[in-house]
């Protein structure tokens, strides 16, 4: 990764890289950490973690250990301190830098804890890179504990050495960096030399304002996070920023969003973009249409990422997969990744129909929520809406709605109305509870479906 920013500051050192709390120039970054890269070396760290809401710290952090081969972990900025000490003893994890007092306050014989200006070493630039490059990425963790996925920073980089330069774009992190969505997104943007803009919130709610502040003309985020921004942006009085790319991932695409999108954003060009921690990206599609298109099921085998359909889910091979899970032999580079999303080839376009882990099972009928989701967003008076699982005693779950209100329908009404627009649904898929609530229960700006035991 440290090249990425290296060639860039070659290009125009005094080019903004990231926003944060303050302005970062591409000269500050590459001089920044090449001195953390000294200091990883000096203290001879092979392997820590890092915790903090700082980005472009963490950045830096990132393309000192590309530098020297040390494997960087970045822990969610907000993780309860509990949970870090069962993430580093179940990663193995001795070593965690910081800017938190209560991280700093654990340190210890079993685990050390230590601030980055203990990493900011003065000297001579590093520049004997290793040959392995390692780098270990943490799933959400949305159904249980998060997994480590070893990557390797070689094939990683692969994919983004010839990006074009994007001098003039803004781009928005509207993932954390320490979601692969989130990497693929510093990835690109240090390829492509543009800024970075990182807010240390995340939320739609909270970003309305750095949209405008400082110009951001790209944004790569889920349909969900895009589906609150909308009525943020629907209440805000100022018009729309001029976005001139909107990137879609993470989540299926309701139709009915992508017309939202275009009408709201004319001028802006609609991607979609399906990537995972295991395989890596599969590149993004520019045609504003939802999906994938089926052509890209018969790429021959020299093809850098194939795809195929089995039993309805999509399989994916990709030269940037992953090296294999912590604790785990490697994987073989060649092999299928079962993705756990299930799709439907529909004419020309591979339609996603959600995760396999969020089929809902009533009474030996598979209800998929996404295409009930798409019913009830279309209900006049609904801005978001969660469909997922009810563990219930004599069917094993049905189906339950949670909506989040724009305010311009009374909630007796809006429930009338959910259930109207199901009410043509097969029985199963009809639902039993609908709820008016204020939020809807999300992990890294993604819906958690599912079913619950309550």
């Amino acid at each position: 990764m440290f090249e990425l920013i290296e060639r860039a500051a070659a290009r125009d050192a005094d080019a903004v890289a990231l926003v944060g709390s303050r302005a970062w120039t591409y000269g500050e970054l590459a001089a920044t950490a090449q001195s953390y890269a000294r200091g990883l070396r000096e203290q001879g760290v092979a392997r820590f973690a890092v915790v903090t809401n700082d980005v472009p710290v963490a950045i830096a952090l990132l393309a000192a250990s590309s530098l020297v081969g040390a494997e960087a972990c970045l822990y969610a900025p907000d993780i309860a301190v509990e949970e870090l000490q069962r993430q580093a003893a179940a990663f193995e994890h001795t070593a965690v830098f910081s800017d938190r007092e209560d991280v700093l306050a654990l340190d210890g014989p079993a685990l050390c804890t230590a601030g980055f200006a203990s990493l900011d070493v003065a000297g001579d630039d590093i520049t004997d890179v290793p040959a392995k490059r390692p780098l270990l990425t943490l799933t959400t963790g949305t159904t249980g504990t998060p997994r480590g996925v070893r990557h390797d920073w070689g094939r990683q980089l692969s994919r983004v050495l010839d990006t074009k330069s994007g001098a003039g774009q803004v781009w928005l992190l509207a993932y954390g960096p320490q979601q692969f969505a989130g990497l693929q997104i510093i990835l690109h943007t240090m390829a492509a030399g543009t800024t970075l803009v990182t807010p240390p919130v995340r939320r739609p709610q909270a970003v309305v304002d750095a949209l405008h502040a400082e110009g951001v003309t790209h944004i790569s985020a889920t349909p969900t996070f895009w589906r609150f921004l909308l009525a943020e942006l629907r209440a805000d009085s100022r018009p729309a920023p001029a976005i001139r790319q909107i990137t879609l991932g993470g989540e299926a695409s309701p139709a009915a969003l992508l017309v939202e999108l275009a009408a709201t954003f004319p001028e802006a060009r609609v991607s979609h973009i399906y990537a995972g921690s295991e395989f890596g990206s599969t590149g993004s599609v520019r045609d504003g249409r939802d999906g994938l298109p089926a052509s890209l099921l018969t790429r021959d085998d020299g093809a850098p990422v194939r795809l195929k359909v089995e039993d309805g889910q999509l399989f994916v091979r990709s030269q940037a997969s992953m090296v294999g899970y912590y604790g785990e032999p490697d994987l073989d580079p060649d092999a299928w990744w079962p993705t756990g999303d299930l799709v439907e080839i529909v004419d020309d376009r591979i339609l996603f129909r959600g995760r396999a882990s969020d089929v809902i099972n009533v009474g030996g009928v598979k209800v998929h929520p996404l295409p009930v989701e798409e019913r009830v967003t279309a209900v006049p008076g609904v801005q978001a809406a969660r469909v997922y699982g009810r563990a219930n005693a004599l069917v094993g779950a049905v189906v339950a709605i949670d909506v989040v209100a724009d305010g311009s329908v009374d909630e007796a009404e809006l429930k009338k109305a959910v259930r109207a627009a199901c009410a043509d649904l097969p029985r199963p898929w009809q639902p039993r509870s609908v709820q008016v609530v204020a939020e809807l229960a999300m992990k890294e700006n993604k819906v958690i479906r599912g079913t619950s035991a309550d």
